[in-house]
Formats: C-alpha cells, sequence, structure tokens
C-alpha cells in the first residue's frame, strides 16, 4: 500500500497519518518530523533546514528528494508507506513518479484533508502554543499558506487527473475525520 496525504499546513494531516499507516500495516513517513530531527541534531544540515523552517520557506526539492528516497528504500517501507508532506510540489511528483517506476511500484491514492482556511490559521496558532513551535508564528503561517497555494494545491488537480485523489473533510473531531478517511479509502480500494 503506498499512499499519500497531503493538505494545507495545519489541515491535520500528522494527526491522520499514523492512524491510516497503522490501519495498513505500513510506516508513516513524514518529512516535517525528518526535518526537524535533523534540526534537533544540530548537523550542518540541520542548522540549513532551520534556517529555513523558521523563514517558512520550504526545504530545497533537491535535499528533499534525496532525503524522502533514502527513506523509503528502508526495510520497514519495502511492503508500502504512507508519504506526510511529500511531495510539496510537480517536480516532486515527477521525482517520485520516477523512483516509483524504476521499482515497478506505483501509487494507490491520495487522501486531501480539506479544511478551510480561516480554521487553520487557528490551528496553527494553537499548535505553537502547545508545541513551543518556533516555525509557527503568525507571519510564517501566512506565508506558509501562500508556498501551499502557489506550490502544493496545483497538486490536487494533478493527482485528480490520474483519478488518485479521495477527497475528505477535515473539520470535525479527529475521530470523526478518521472514520471519514477510512471510509474513503475503503470505497476508493477496497479494504
Amino acid at each position: 500500500m503506498r499512499l499519500l496525504i497531503i493538505g494545507a499546513p495545519g489541515s491535520g494531516k500528522g494527526t491522520q497519518a499514523d492512524a491510516i499507516a497503522q490501519h495498513y500495516g505500513v510506516p508513516a513517513i513524514s518529512t516535517g518530523n525528518m526535518f526537524r530531527a535533523a534540526v534537533a541534531s544540530g548537523s550542518p544540515l540541520g542548522e540549513q533546514v532551520k534556517a529555513i523552517m523558521e523563514s517558512g520557506a520550504l526545504v530545497p526539492d533537491e535535499v528533499t528528494d534525496a532525503v524522502v528516497a533514502d527513506r523509503l528504500g528502508q526495510p520497514d517501507a519495502a511492503g508500502g508507506w504512507l508519504l506526510d508532506g511529500y511531495p510539496r510540489n510537480l517536480a516532486q511528483v515527477a521525482t517520485l513518479d520516477a523512483y516509483l517506476g524504476a521499482q515497478g511500484q506505483a501509487l494507490d491514492a491520495v487522501v486531501l484533508l480539506d479544511v478551510p482556511a480561516d480554521l487553520l490559521i487557528d490551528r496553527l496558532l494553537k499548535r505553537a502554543q502547545i508545541e513551543g513551535r518556533a516555525d509557527d508564528t503568525e507571519a510564517t503561517i501566512r506565508h506558509r499558506m501562500d508556498v501551499y497555494q502557489d506550490s502544493t494545491a496545483p497538486l490536487i488537480q494533478a493527482f485528480q487527473a490520474r483519478d488518485l485523489l479521495v477527497r475528505v473533510g477535515g473539520v470535525g473531531e479527529v475521530d470523526e475525520v478518521r472514520e471519514r478517511i477510512a471510509a474513503a479509502l475503503t470505497a476508493r480500494l477496497g479494504r
């Protein structure tokens, strides 16, 4: 099972990714978590990533592509995975497609969590207070929303054109959204 979960920052991707991955018995792979771990390590790459994240910009494609390909090549991902936070633009989609093609694999589905923009900003500001995330200031959040609209939103059309998109309303209690995702994936994939 090879799945993606996409949506704007604050849409609940990370919250839902673990449950979906657990249901299908595959690892949830979050580029955000991988990058935060690099920052915490204090390595030169971590310092570079920290500066990029604090500005609200995205880590360059070549760095992200290499980190993801390395992770997908690890033994626990051999039977499938759920990617959270990748791909973020059409160039990364092409890179992922090439990687999968070389492995004789393909995506099974792409879950889109739909949440209105005004709710997203509120969610991210609350998360910043609770988790102490330095990259979740209001100015940075608004910049990330602009970056999402410019770079990531076109993925919705691309995956819809490939008949991979599973659109799910992301507003409501965590369990309600989880049940909607499970029902939508079951309807789409038959499992």
